[in-house]
């Protein structure tokens, strides 16, 4: 009898080693993957973006005498020192305003934050180009504001400011809501007991606990305003950018090599942006300890008073503005004949492709939705949560955060170039729906990222160690246990990335075809024809698109996964 069973158990743990061989070979085939459809989708394209600056038309290598071009034509270099200094001029007016306004949502007792809050996150879900139309219908030729600039044409840097600060005022108020909303009260009861006045305690304590949010917000306002297309292409006029060069290089005059010198200055900012993000990161200490007190404003009548009434002028700006364009999308003809009209919203008067770009965008974006959620999360579960193959999760990782530091100008240029080289049997998909999945989900890749691998991380390495006592394979705790687990942060992110495939158009703008025309391309369209209220319409209903994601987001949370989620609760 012992023999027996010595021999079961001899044989029981010869089935236990090869059931752990056998996982350990479908993890470590499962991350080759993951690093394989990275490559394709950011690695190689902008490897083909390096590569193609160094090339003549024909192929041929030419080392930098393509950057030497580029430096000595004095119209190319004009558009790099006016890309500078727009987005120079955007960020000095977005910091301070989008500081003050998240001050006035976590330092003050302001009534209506929560509404206050979602004016000021409407451009999000709105194209870059939204804005521009209703400036057109505000402040251009026909504008019935117009005076208001004093004499100065909204076609150039005045106009690409106004709306550039526009769209970017929500992405650097996200970054300093989250920088200002801890602190530690003792700091400021400290500072009350020693009589400090309040522009100091503002001075040495509110701004260095803020220092690093102020320093991410900065460099992500820069970024965005000098590599979006969008709104220079409607207001540019004859002031030419970096990012209406690229396009006029690629699509106007077919020179390749000059575009991809341009996207590899657009590069630059971007990267190093990146890196001192990076350090400054890394050099952040903690706001709040165990031992902290967590500071909660106390009212001050005259204080809460002068933000409320400066959150309501800068909320009211950004209603008013994007609500112009929604009501001119209702005009019969500006400004000659006011009466309303659903006309503007027959597309087919104005593009040939009528509704289609619209379809397009709604395939477009739930599929990027779908499939981007779960290659993320998927991709992030085998980095964070599985141990085998390690420099391959190391070699994922780098891939996962390198669109962080890539505009989506220049990875859409580098799609152009790679997926349409005559080598790359790839290319058959060039000008699909689905390689505008690809690089969108590729473009957007980052912050889903990161917010799968925070969810990842809240959940104990016991859970593992558990289903692997058990023998139970990491694919069926990843299916039954982790992913029920993170589900609101699946769904955050599935979201995340609708919204965004809705309203990109610099990432896109070189990729589709004639059968998969977006909605936002279409708006670059239909203004170039002249049709202003037909593409404040497409803008329109493509916000309204994003805000209804956005709500429906809202109602499924709080009532259906609230409830799945209700063990959380003690």
């Amino acid at each position: 009898m012992t023999a027996i069973a010595d021999a079961q158990a001899t044989q029981t743990g010869v089935g236990a080693r090869r059931a752990s061989r056998n996982e350990s070979a479908v993890a470590t085939a499962l991350v080759a993957a993951l690093c394989l459809v990275l490559v394709l989708a950011i690695a190689l394209p902008l490897w083909m973006l390096l590569s193609k600056s160094v090339q003549s038309p024909e192929g041929a290598f030419v080392g930098l005498s393509n950057f030497v071009v580029y430096a000595t034509t004095p119209s190319l270099v004009g558009s790099l020192v006016n890309s500078v200094f727009v987005a120079t001029l955007s960020t000095a007016i977005v910091i301070p305003l989008a500081f003050a306004y998240a001050y006035m949502l976590r330092r003050s007792c302001a009534p209506a934050k929560g509404l206050f809050y979602a004016a000021a996150l409407l451009p999000i879900f709105a194209p870059s180009l939204l804005s521009a139309l209703a400036l057109v219908y505000i402040f251009g030729n026909q504008g019935f504001l117009k005076q208001a600039l004093l004499g100065a044409s909204l076609y150039g840097p005045v106009g690409i400011v106004i709306a550039e600060s526009l769209y970017a005022f929500p992405h650097a108020l996200l970054i300093l809501v989250t920088a200002l909303a801890l602190a530690d009260g003792r700091l400021y009861e400290a500072a009350a007991a020693m009589g400090t006045t309040r522009a100091r305690v503002f001075r040495t304590i509110t701004l260095p606990g803020a220092r690093y949010g102020l320093i991410s917000a900065t460099f992500v306002v820069f970024t965005i305003v000098i590599t979006d297309f969008g709104i220079p292409k409607v207001l540019g006029g004859q002031y030419s950018v970096l990012a209406t060069d690229a396009y006029k290089q690629v699509v106007g005059q077919q020179n390749f090599p000059m575009g991809a010198v341009v996207g590899i200055i657009l590069l630059a900012p971007a990267v190093l942006a990146f890196l001192v993000d990076r350090r400054v990161q890394r050099r952040q200490v903690a706001l709040l300890t165990a031992r902290s007190v967590p500071y909660e404003p106390r009212p001050r009548r005259n204080r809460d008073l002068a933000l409320t009434l400066f959150a309501a002028l800068v909320a009211s700006a950004i209603v008013f503005t994007y609500g112009v364009a929604v009501w001119a999308s209702f005009i019969k003809y500006w400004p000659y004949n006011l009466s309303l009209t659903l006309a503007n919203y027959n597309f087919a008067n104005f593009d040939a492709s009528g509704w289609s770009p619209y379809a397009n965008s709604l395939k477009m974006a739930a599929a990027t939705a779908l499939i981007g959620s779960v290659f993320v999360f998927a991709g992030a579960y085998l980095i964070e949560k599985v141990k085998a193959f390690a420099a391959g999760r190391a070699f994922a990782q780098f891939l996962a955060m390198l669109p962080m530091a890539v505009p989506g100008l220049v990875l859409g240029l580098g799609y152009v170039f790679f997926y349409n080289a005559a080598w790359n049997p790839l290319g058959v998909f060039y000008g699909t729906l689905l390689v505008l999945v690809v690089n969108t989900i590729a473009h957007f890749y980052t912050v889903a990222h990161i917010a799968s691998t925070t969810a990842l991380k809240q959940i104990d390495g016991e859970f593992e160690s558990v289903a692997a006592s058990l023998k139970v394979p990491f694919w069926r705790h990843a299916t039954r246990v982790t992913t029920p687990i993170c589900l609101p942060a699946i769904l955050d992110v599935a979201v995340y990335m609708f919204v965004n495939a809705l309203t990109t158009v610099s990432a896109v703008i070189f990729l589709y075809g004639a059968d998969s025309k977006l909605a936002s391309i279409a708006i670059v369209h239909l203004d170039e024809a002249g049709a202003i209220a037909s593409a404040a319409a497409m803008g329109a209903v493509i916000m309204a698109t994003a805000i209804a994601a956005k709500l429906a987001h809202l109602v499924v949370d709080r009532f259906v996964l609230g409830r799945l989620q209700r063990w959380r609760a003690r």
